[in-house]
């Protein structure tokens, strides 16, 4: 009887991998934006949906809207210009930017559909040699930003977390913790894959943007060294990361500015 029970749960685990396989694959099509293949369960509206409705949200976390509006001005003005210049326009996403109030976290990151985000922390660090704010500096974090929406790097990944999931799930019902176990450790492995490629994805998009838009795309590798320094001793191994080490980031940097600045 217990074999056969055993049978039973190892027939539905498979069905709910094989359902979750499917789904997976049968989402395939191509960025229209970027040319690169993806598998995409969400439209673009449903991205400014999300995007929408995350933001105040987003914002909470990192405690409000910096008050000062001359740079809010200031980021805005750099933000347009980069999406006007670039195939972003060509999307149909609502790209809004917001500079966030938080002094102490250094970051920056887009939802879903345009909704870009930096932190105070990291845009007060965003000056030339003489302490002045840095025009093409912010557009390097800018552009990295707009390019993960014009990517839809959200929308790859959430698809990329439901197949993981669909397959942890069948794991989970037809076989031994054990198999479930190293399935789980195999699902994060690849998940952080994917989003060392979308962050480099991003550099070259951004490097792309900055230079249509009449920015000086070198400053891009001066980012990169402060997000170096912030990061300090305490940086996980590229291997555990989701990122790809700043040093290899910035080789990549370097031939995306010479690929793009004759065109």
């Amino acid at each position: 009887m217990r074999r056969g029970s055993n049978k039973v749960r190892l027939l539905i685990g498979a069905a709910i991998i094989l359902f979750a396989v499917i789904k997976y694959c049968s989402s395939a099509e191509t960025n229209p934006y970027t040319g690169k293949e993806q598998h995409i369960t969400i439209t673009e509206d449903q991205e400014i949906a999300i995007g929408l409705q995350s933001a105040p949200y987003m914002a909470q976390q990192y405690g409000g809207l910096y008050p000062d509006e001359s740079y809010q001005y200031f980021v805005d003005q750099i933000g347009q210009r980069l999406v006007e210049n670039s195939i972003a326009k060509k999307t149909g996403y609502k790209y809004d930017f917001h500079l966030l109030a938080d002094a102490k976290t250094i970051n920056a990151f887009a939802l879903p559909g345009g909704q870009i985000f930096i932190t105070y922390a990291l845009f007060s660090k965003l000056v030339d040699e003489n302490g002045r704010l840095d025009k093409d500096k912010v557009a390097g974090v800018l552009g990295h930003e707009i390019g993960h929406v014009v990517g839809r790097h959200s929308a790859d990944r959430m698809s990329k977390q439901g197949l993981t999931q669909g397959i942890l799930s069948g794991v989970a019902v037809g076989f031994d913790p054990s198999t479930a176990q190293g399935a789980a450790a195999i699902a994060n492995v690849i998940n952080m894959k994917y989003g060392r490629e979308d962050e480099l994805e991003s550099d070259d998009l951004g490097i792309r943007f900055m230079i249509n838009a009449g920015y000086n795309a070198e400053e891009m590798i001066s980012v990169m060294q402060i997000l170096k320094t912030a990061a300090g001793s305490n940086r996980a191994p590229e291997f555990q990361s989701t990122h790809p080490d700043p040093e290899n980031r910035i080789e990549k940097i370097k031939e995306a500015i010479e690929k793009y600045k004759n065109l």
